[in-house]
């Protein structure tokens, strides 16, 4: 009985064995990895992108609230303004790097490679079925002209080419050579979609800058020469698939010194600011500029140990507040290590003075890389006395101010230090 018993537990695992390398292999259909597949060559009848975000403004979301006792206590309606997963006509003969598409078409089951624009792309096998292939685009499918501009899909059984056309981002800053503009200056931007930029303009006035030279890298600008600009953005016209006149703002925000009240500015102190350091070398010097066309910047030395303030002054006329500045800038390089500057004034809480690090609040404290140049913009208070730490009291004691600063507290084991400062501005 038990030799009876092993021999049909034998038959059992072999078919099971059997059922389980039939359904791994390829079907008579022509799939894989059991996916149903013609045995034809393949065609492509369409392109569709998966799913459509709508905003739908009559869409009202209600909710209710009952008290302990089971009651209907409130009722609150309100509009909902996410986007609804909604059906449409999908269609498209163009795909944006990063999105989703689904091919639709037949005999697709068995399909081993997805190639765009000559580079094959993964794809996620489990998902097809013998009339659908879902992929997405990923960053690294060229897309600037001239490209083949095609979906070449291969199967077991043969391969088919689609027109499609891969759309440049949106122009995107990743790094610049400045914050800063005034007329005649040029500006370098670096990141990506600029080879299919046409035109660039100040987004607050439509002011026009001068395209100097383009890749998709890589936009180099002349600036304006502006009456009304204090700050912008950059709008960006570009060409997208069939729409020549796309347009996109930059996230990156851009000063006007041409219109700004400048401390130090076109490699010289500016509106009767001067030197006012404690140690020297100090002030404006030949070399070490920021600013474009530059010859001088502001150095800063700071003798090892030493708590030191390096800064400027303006005696007469001075500066009065205003609630017109909103910003101070300037940029800074750094020495041999990373210091935290306290920023100082006559005018501010604690004066020109030693204010350590642990007395300063936030807006104040300056962190200053070693070796390179840094941007700062420190939003100035809308009221003279703010108390609010993320943004700088400028005139929190009184008004004008005559005195503008940063103090190193000194510390054991330090170097002799000597940083670099320029476009130095408030702006409004």
């Amino acid at each position: 009985m038990k030799k009876i018993l092993e021999l049909k537990n034998c038959f059992l695992l072999a078919g099971l064995l059997a059922i389980t390398f039939a359904s791994c292999k390829k079907d008579n259909a022509g799939g894989i990895n059991g996916t149903p597949g013609g045995s034809g060559p393949p065609a492509i009848t369409s392109i569709h992108t998966i799913e459509k975000g709508v905003v739908d403004s009559m869409l009202r979301v209600v909710t209710v609230a009952y008290n302990s006792s089971g009651v209907l206590d409130t009722t609150n309606s309100y509009y909902n303004y996410a986007p609804q997963v909604t059906p449409f006509d999908s269609t498209t003969t163009t795909g944006n790097l990063g999105n989703y598409y689904v091919i639709m078409g037949t005999n697709l089951g068995s399909t081993t490679k997805i190639a765009i624009n000559g580079v094959s792309i993964y794809f996620n096998r489990a998902l097809n079925s013998d009339n659908t292939v879902i992929f997405s685009i990923p960053a690294t499918i060229p897309y600037v002209q001239p490209q083949p501009n095609t979906i070449v899909l291969t199967t077991l059984h043969g391969t088919v080419t689609y027109k499609f056309t891969v759309l440049p981002p949106s122009p995107t800053i990743l790094a610049v050579s400045d914050y800063d503009f005034w007329s005649g200056s040029q500006l370098t931007l670096i990141g990506k979609g600029f080879a299919s930029v046409s035109s660039v303009k100040l987004r607050a006035t439509n002011d026009p800058f001068t395209i100097v030279s383009v890749n998709d890298s890589t936009l180099v600008l002349n600036a304006p020469a502006t009456s009304a600009a204090t700050e912008s953005t950059l709008l960006f016209t570009y060409t997208s698939g069939a729409n020549a006149n796309a347009q996109a703002a930059s996230t990156a925000t851009f000063n006007d010194l041409d219109n700004a009240y400048n401390i130090y500015f076109k490699s010289s102190f500016q509106n009767s600011w001067g030197d006012n350091s404690w140690s020297g070398p100090s002030g404006s010097q030949p070399g070490n500029p920021h600013e474009y066309g530059g010859t001088k910047s502001i150095e800063a030395t700071y003798p090892a140990g030493a708590w030191q303030i390096e800064g400027w002054a303006n005696w007469y006329p001075s500066f009065p507040y205003s609630p017109d500045y909103k910003y101070l800038s300037f940029w800074v390089k750094g020495g041999v290590a990373q210091h935290t500057l306290t920023l100082v004034g006559d005018k501010m809480v604690g004066g020109y003075g030693q204010v350590q690090v642990t007395q300063g609040y936030a807006a104040q404290l300056i962190v200053v890389p070693p070796g390179v140049w840094t941007f700062f913009k420190i939003p100035l208070s809308p009221t003279q006395t703010s108390t609010n730490p993320n943004v700088l009291a400028y005139w929190a004691t009184g008004s004008p101010a005559q005195q503008l600063g940063f103090f190193l507290q000194g510390m054991s084991g330090d170097v002799n230090e000597t940083m670099y400062f320029d476009e130095v501005a408030f702006i409004k």
